[in-house]
């Protein structure tokens, strides 16, 4: 394979590089369902279809033209943060990477990996959509706003749970829109940078979220992610759906077009969970949001929109074991049950840990139409962390968690089989309309997918190039001028960049958009990255010209 990697990724350069666009393209709007293996499609699509036959389809179904190759850096099932950033990077990254160059695995690196560039941040699509076409960008997502997905398109870290290092950087990134959970991480000082910046701030407030006339907005619901579609209280938290549309409302009004990124988050977390009532509702819910995308890319004729998993999970299928007589199952006996599924495996537990034994059959019927055996009750009963149980901690000891038995229980009254709770190595699908019918087909390689994105965008040069520009080393940008890092005695404070020369003083800190030069605040229009692994500022090379000598 490496023998010949150097053929293929020349190849991938040229990938989808044919000119001849017969319109201009403003806009892109990619949506990722997170974690949906193909058998997630399908099975949301039978579920659409039994419950509702004038619905046969998916919103998607129209512009399925291919699948997706994932991988990390240095293996072939990643998690959602170095599959995302090789779509917006064009790099493999390595897992829990996020928009970040890994380190060198020699034995097992899918494509040859440059030790001297480790930690490197990686300029991304959404980055270089803001910073060389001034366009506006978006994020939309179920999860909390520094997870995995929105963090690639918008920050840098070589560990995706650093979310106080990748919080900051999304927030100085002037992003225009967010639209996500995570009302409990945004702090003080990201709250004050945006209203300060002009921005409409809305934390748990859907009549503002609904109501506010500005096009620049933050908008965060729960402490940390949202609840599953089929759990939701309409009342208080918005669709993907109407997310979706309100960020276009929004982003759409920058005469430069828009970047914007979707996730269906939880099709992931439901399928970590072998939640299958959780993983339909959710896939259809980020196909409601998909048809309000496409609808607005048909009427406007410049808009782009790419749909695509970021992985498998799971390892789903429609039929099991336990369902041996599979070409004599009737759609009834596929379906029928989990249709009757009121609410999530999630929102059962929640219920079932406010309920006494005796009540716990009645809670079944009432929310999923089963009718509880005692073997299945006693299970339950046994879980080691049901709060409500007749039994001692001592004799649960050895019992399983409660939610892991209510989610086994509900799958035994379907013909849903799960190989796994983690993520899975298969190809995923790819849809996308391009009304310059320059859209990629057959199978794509996900370090593919950015290149046709910056093609699409006309970008004025490669991502690499906007790295090398933005993200450079601080040792290499003030080389020969006087500089110092100063680290603080509080274990949690980040140290800062100090560089003198002559009268001039510069002082930078981390993850921010905000330079000080003899005392007066300079903004700049990317973030600077500290990584304490080499004890580096990644910055952009014309900071330099803060320092000339008097």
């Amino acid at each position: 394979m490496k023998k010949c990697s150097l053929s293929i990724i020349l190849f991938l350069c040229l990938y989808l590089s044919a000119s001849g666009q017969e319109n201009k393209i403003k806009n892109i709007i990619l949506m990722i369902p997170d974690g949906t293996s193909w058998a997630t499609v399908s099975a949301a699509r039978w579920y659409q279809w039994y419950n509702n036959p004038e619905k046969p389809s998916l919103n998607i179904d129209p512009y399925l033209c291919g699948s997706v190759l994932t991988f990390s850096s240095n293996a072939p099932i990643g998690d959602s943060a170095p599959t995302t950033s090789c779509y917006m990077t064009g790099v493999p990254s390595k897992a829990g990477y996020v928009a970040t160059y890994p380190p060198q695995d020699k034995e097992n690196d899918i494509y040859p990996i440059d030790p001297d560039k480790v930690y490197q941040p990686l300029m991304t699509v959404l980055e270089a959509a803001k910073i060389d076409k001034k366009m506006a960008t978006g994020l939309v997502v179920t999860c909390e706003f520094p997870h995995a997905t929105p963090a690639d398109c918008s920050s840098h870290s070589y560990d995706r749970s650093k979310y106080a290092w990748i919080a900051p950087q999304m927030v100085h990134n002037d992003i225009d829109v967010v639209l996500a959970g995570g009302v409990k991480i945004i702090n003080e000082e990201c709250k004050s940078y945006l209203k300060k910046e002009g921005y409409g701030l809305f934390l748990n407030d859907i009549n503002g979220f609904r109501t506010y006339p500005g096009n620049k907005m933050w908008a965060l619901f729960h402490d940390n992610d949202i609840p599953y579609d089929l759990d939701r209280d309409k009342s208080q938290t918005p669709s993907l759906a109407e997310m979706t549309d309100k960020a276009i409302q929004k982003l759409s009004q920058n005469p430069n077009g828009f970047f914007m990124m979707v996730e269906g988050s939880k099709i992931d977390w439901a399928a970590h969970a072998n939640d299958a009532i959780a993983m339909i509702t959710e896939t259809l819910a980020f196909d409601e949001a998909c048809g309000v995308a496409l609808d607005f890319a048909r009427k406007n004729k410049e808009t782009v929109v790419i749909i695509l998993p970021d992985h498998g999970n799971s390892g789903i299928s429609i039929g099991a074991n336990r369902c041996s007589d599979y070409s004599s199952i009737t759609k009834d006996q596929l379906f029928k049950n989990i249709s009757q599924y009121k609410i999530t495996a999630d929102s059962l537990c929640k219920k079932i840990q406010a309920t006494v034994p005796e009540d716990l059959k009645a809670v079944f019927r009432q929310c999923m139409s089963i009718d509880l055996s005692d073997s299945d009750l006693q299970s339950i009963i046994s879980c080691k962390d049901y709060k409500k149980s007749s039994l001692s901690d001592s004799e649960r000891m050895k019992g399983t968690s409660l939610k892991k038995t209510i989610t086994q229980i509900l799958n035994e009254h379907t013909c849903f089989g799960f190989t796994t709770g983690g993520q899975t190595g298969e190809e995923v699908f790819l849809a996308v309309y391009d009304p310059t019918g320059n859209r990629p087909t057959g199978l794509v390689r996900n370090i593919a997918l950015s290149g046709y994105m910056s093609q699409t965008l006309s970008l004025s040069k490669s991502l690499p190039s906007f790295t090398e520009e933005y993200f450079a080393k601080h040792t290499e940008v003030f080389h020969d001028l006087n500089y110092s890092i100063e680290k603080s005695a509080a274990k949690e404070q980040l140290p800062s960049l100090k560089i003198k020369s002559g009268k001039n003083k510069l002082l930078i800190n981390p993850f921010t958009n905000i330079v000080s030069l003899n005392g007066e605040e300079i903004k700049i229009n990317s973030v600077i990255i500290y990584v304490d692994k080499n004890n580096t500022f990644y910055l952009p090379k014309s900071l330099r010209k803060f320092l000339k000598q008097d």
